[in-house]
C-alpha cells in the first residue's frame, strides 16, 4: 500500500463508526433482564453537573474499539461515561459503537456487572492466549486509561471501585456503599429500592447533598405530587377565604340585628315620652 509523507492520521485511513457497528448475530441479546435495566438507571441518573448535556454521551452494550494496529478488535462494556466529547458522533448521528481513533477521548468511567461467565475476566483474573486481543482489565487499565471501572454484583450488592494510580488500577477502600468522583461532581453508590417494578440493589449516581438523582419517571412523579400538593393548599385557602367570608358575613347580620333592635327600642321609648339619649 503507498504510504504518504507524512502519514494520513488514524481517523481518515482505518474503518469509522459506519463500518464498525455493535450488532453482531452471533452475539444476540443480553445475559438477563438486569443487564438491561441496570445500565439503564445509570444512564437516566448520570448528569454531571459540570459538563453541558451535549457534552456528555453514555454508552450501554456498546462496542468500544480501541487499537488502531488492530481495528477490529473490541471490548464491549456493560456500561460506559465519557465526558468533554459530543453527545452524537461527528455532532449529527447516534452512535453504532465508540471508535477510539475517531473519537479522540477515552471514557472516564466504566462499569461491568458480574455475572458467573464473566466474573473472571470482569475483576482481571484472567490471562490472555497468545495471540489472542488483551483482555478487558489490560484494555481499560493500560490502553484506553479509563481514569475508573466499577465492577458491581447484584447477587451479593457488592460494589468494587478500581481507579487509576500511575500504571495501574487500585481497588478503593469503601466504608459505604457509596464513592464520590470530584471530576465529575458525582457520586456512585447502591440503592436500595425498586425500579422497573424490580426490587433490590441498584447502582445509581447521587449528588453533592447525597441525594439520589431522581429518573424521568420519579421526576415526574414529584411533579405529580408537588402539583397535588398545590391544589391541596389551595383547596385549604379557598376553603379558608370561604369560611372567613362566612364569618364577616354573620358579623355583619349580628351586627345589622342589633342595630333594628337598639333603633325599635329606642322609637318605642320615644313613643313612652323618654328620651332615648338619657337613658
Amino acid at each position: 500500500m503507498y504510504q504518504t509523507d507524512p502519514p494520513r492520521p488514524a481517523k481518515e485511513t482505518l474503518p469509522t463508526m459506519y463500518d464498525l457497528p455493535s450488532e453482531d448475530p452471533e452475539e444476540p441479546g443480553l445475559p438477563d433482564e438486569f443487564h438491561d435495566f441496570q445500565p439503564q438507571l445509570l444512564r437516566e441518573t448520570f448528569s454531571p453537573p459540570s459538563y453541558p448535556r451535549d457534552q456528555i454521551f453514555v454508552g450501554t452494550d456498546l462496542n468500544l474499539y480501541y487499537d488502531v494496529r488492530h481495528p477490529q478488535w473490541y471490548k464491549r462494556p456493560d456500561w460506559f461515561g465519557v465526558v468533554g466529547v459530543s453527545r452524537f458522533y461527528e455532532q449529527r448521528d447516534l452512535r453504532l459503537s465508540y471508535v477510539m481513533w475517531q473519537e479522540g477521548v477515552s471514557p472516564f468511567i466504566v462499569v461491568e456487572l458480574l455475572s458467573p461467565t464473566t466474573e473472571s475476566e470482569d475483576l482481571g483474573q484472567t490471562l490472555r492466549d497468545i495471540d489472542q486481543p488483551p483482555t478487558k482489565w489490560e484494555v481499560y487499565e493500560r490502553i484506553l486509561r479509563i481514569p475508573y471501572y466499577v465492577v458491581f454484583s447484584r447477587y451479593t450488592n457488592e460494589l468494587r471501585i478500581f481507579e487509576l494510580k500511575g500504571l495501574n488500577y487500585e481497588q478503593v477502600r469503601l466504608d459505604t456503599e457509596k464513592f464520590w468522583l470530584p471530576e465529575l461532581g458525582l457520586g456512585l453508590g447502591v440503592w436500595s429500592g425498586s425500579y422497573q417494578e424490580v426490587n433490590g440493589g441498584w447502582l445509581r449516581w447521587y449528588d453533592e447533598l447525597g441525594n439520589w438523582i431522581p429518573t424521568g419517571s420519579e421526576q415526574a412523579q414529584q411533579t405529580q405530587h408537588q402539583l397535588q400538593q398545590t391544589q391541596h393548599q389551595l383547596q385549604q385557602t379557598q376553603q379558608q377565604l370561604q369560611e372567613a367570608e362566612q364569618e364577616a358575613q354573620l358579623e355583619r347580620q349580628e351586627k345589622e340585628l342589633a342595630q333594628q333592635q337598639a333603633a325599635r327600642l329606642a322609637e318605642r321609648l320615644r313613643q313612652l315620652g323618654i328620651d332615648p339619649g338619657e337613658v
